[in-house]
């Protein structure tokens, strides 16, 4: 297995950093972690910059392999070791959730920069969602919706790293009291119950 030592964020906030995190725990991985204070440019730090490719939390490393970016960190994880399957056997199953967990990262930004993560980890009481924000939310819970069966627990036939994702984001609005189909709360709360989330969900964490 070799030895395994995860870099995520010292207020355990950052949603990617919480993907890979999930994945190693649903793997049955041991491993070490290190915090890096992003407020205080630790990012930038040169221990941390000459390790990081892109200067970028979370950053696994693996037997002095180092790898940064929360997706490809999760396909690593479950292409290198044994264990319970991080994404779906079928290749169309995989690619679906490969678009997911891309269009988490690359889209919906004005909800994203509304409804931090502070949100969920710190019980952040934020603004109303601008027209910007809730076009976005909008457009989440479409996606979300055409995405799920009828009271479905997972995206697919079993639980896979991308459920983590969507649930965490679907929560950005549901934490903060923002309406959200009654289908789409029961499943990012049943997403949010699995062990290895509520392992970093209570994570001690410093004041902001």
């Amino acid at each position: 297995m070799g030895n395994i030592h995860l870099y995520a964020d010292s207020q355990f906030a950052s949603p990617y950093a919480m993907s890979v995190f999930v994945a190693l725990h649903e793997k049955g991985l041991a491993f070490d972690m290190t915090t890096v204070d992003l407020g205080a440019g630790g990012q930038r730090a040169a221990g941390f910059a000459d390790l990081s490719l892109t200067r970028r939390v979370p950053t696994l490393v693996h037997d002095g392999f180092a790898l940064s970016e929360s997706s490809a960190i999760t396909e690593y994880i479950d292409e290198v070791f044994e264990g319970p399957p991080l994404y779906p056997a079928q290749p169309r199953g995989r690619a679906r959730a490969r678009q997911v967990q891309a269009w988490l990262r690359s889209d919906l930004m004005p909800l994203r920069q509304e409804r931090p993560t502070e949100v969920l980890f710190y019980g952040a009481r934020p603004p109303p969602l601008s027209a910007a924000a809730q076009e976005a939310a909008t457009k989440l819970c479409a996606a979300a919706q055409a995405l799920l069966q009828d009271d479905a627990e997972h995206l697919f036939d079993h639980w896979c790293i991308a459920d983590v994702d969507l649930a965490l984001m679907l929560n950005r609005l549901i934490l903060s009291g923002e309406p959200v189909p009654k289908r789409l709360k029961a499943y990012a709360a049943t997403q949010w119950q699995r062990p290895s989330v509520q392992l970093w969900v209570h994570q001690q964490r410093p004041p902001l």
